[in-house]
């Protein structure tokens, strides 16, 4: 690559400004990750979207040529993002496979049947804000309170994880995505999540129930198409990580965008966009994941006229492709939970594209929707009890939020 090298702080931090830079150069950027490793950042909305779907794009890490010739440190804080087996890093037949047999496990059916169940979590939840909230000023902490449960426990109730072991996942996993963690830190919380699910999954073999990892030990048990141990352990650390970072981030983004611009929240009271322009919009304006990683061109391949060498790590840049003004106009920096599709009917790719696009996306509508409609009309005046700008940041590039998010429940 010929473009100049852009080192990602792996403390993370708000990612548009340094997005709007790289943008400025092209819509492909060589960075270098965390340990010295250079890869690439596909940025640009449409070059992003043709990236996702090329047929010479591979997930699988053998073809990491980096990780393939032993340049990659031990302990690295991106390790999981390659090393795990399931279906974020398999490929064609393999892909089609894994998706299929956790499709059969993660039914339209069985998400559709949970949304009175979120409506009841979210119901519970806002009660206990009302609880939580401190003096009478009435703060509380909305992501501990409310943004991170709710995914967490309709998580948890889906795969059969008890309460009592949801915030050592929670824990275990905001640390397997942080990308300023130690080595030895990151060798030890990767080892204890697999073996912590491990134990969980050999729990549910031997006392299985109506759960998504019994159907999941079932597939793997069945004759035929089976999931490894590895594909099995695998799947269950994708599934807890997305299943509920992704939608803790997109939920507090969300209530953060609704504070800053409350014409918008009024345009959604009057009926002139609904909760689910909200969801588009926050995806696309402050997408809960900056950079993801990873593919691997299987060959020298030229991107938006960068050429990225076969077995470069690239990241997908969803906060950046969000913002893209060649994709979204003059005025891709404005929040407008009415802004018009374009024509192609693609506003965001923040939940992938092509034969990867997240297989979660229905059940996240569904909490995403639900939570935000009830915690506005609960409290119809919510609104940040400190600057923007004085919210701590997530210590990751590749999840896009904040460690805490103090509001004021009334006015």
């Amino acid at each position: 690559m010929t473009t100049p090298l852009h080192r990602l702080d792996p403390a993370g931090g708000c990612p548009h400004a340094a997005n709007a830079r790289m943008l400025a150069e092209g819509p492909v950027a060589a960075v270098v990750l965390p340990g010295g490793v250079e890869g690439a950042a596909v940025l640009g909305h449409d070059t992003l979207r043709e990236f996702l779907a090329h047929p010479d794009v591979a997930k699988d890490a053998r073809h990491f040529t980096a990780l393939a010739e032993g340049r990659v440190p031990e302990g690295w804080p991106l390790a999981a993002f390659a090393a795990v087996r399931g279906m974020t890093t398999a490929d064609g037949a393999d892909h089609r496979r894994l998706r299929s047999l956790v499709s059969r496990a993660f039914t339209a059916r069985r998400v559709e049947e949970l949304r009175p169940r979120v409506r009841e979590l979210t119901d519970s939840l806002l009660d206990g804000l009302e609880r939580a909230a401190e003096g009478e000023e009435h703060v509380v902490d909305l992501r501990r309170h409310f943004a991170l449960p709710l995914p967490m426990g309709v998580i948890g109730e889906l795969f059969g994880v008890g309460a009592d072991h949801r915030d050592l996942l929670h824990d275990l996993s905001s640390q397997v995505v942080a990308t300023d963690i130690t080595p030895e830190r990151s060798i030890a919380a990767n080892r204890e999540l697999i073996e912590t699910l491990t134990a969980f999954a050999a729990a549910k073999a031997a006392d299985p129930g109506d759960d998504l990892t019994s159907a999941l030990l079932a597939a793997h048990d069945e004759d035929g198409d089976r999931l490894s141990h590895a594909e099995l352990i695998g799947t269950l650390v994708l599934m807890v990580i997305a299943g509920h970072e992704t939608t803790l981030n997109l939920i507090v983004n969300a209530v953060r965008a609704l504070c800053a611009h409350r014409d918008q929240l009024d345009l959604v009271r009057a009926g002139g966009a609904d909760w689910g322009d909200v969801m588009e919009e926050t995806l696309r304006w402050d997408a809960p994941v900056s950079y993801f990683p990873f593919r691997y061109p299987v060959r020298d391949l030229t991107v938006g006229g960068t050429l990225i060498p076969a077995g470069t790590p690239v990241l997908a840049g969803y906060s950046a492709a969000g913002r893209d003004r060649a994709a979204h106009g003059r005025d891709a920096d404005r929040f407008d939970v009415g802004r018009p599709r374009r024509p192609d009917a693609v506003r965001t790719l923040s939940l992938g594209h092509g034969a990867h696009y997240c297989l979660g996306a229905p059940l996240a509508r569904i909490e995403v929707t639900t939570a935000l409609s009830g915690l506005f009309a609960r409290f119809p005046d919510l609104d940040l009890a400190v600057p923007e700008d004085r919210l701590t940041r997530s210590a990751s590039f590749v999840g896009n939020g904040v460690r805490a998010l103090p509001v004021r429940l009334r006015g």
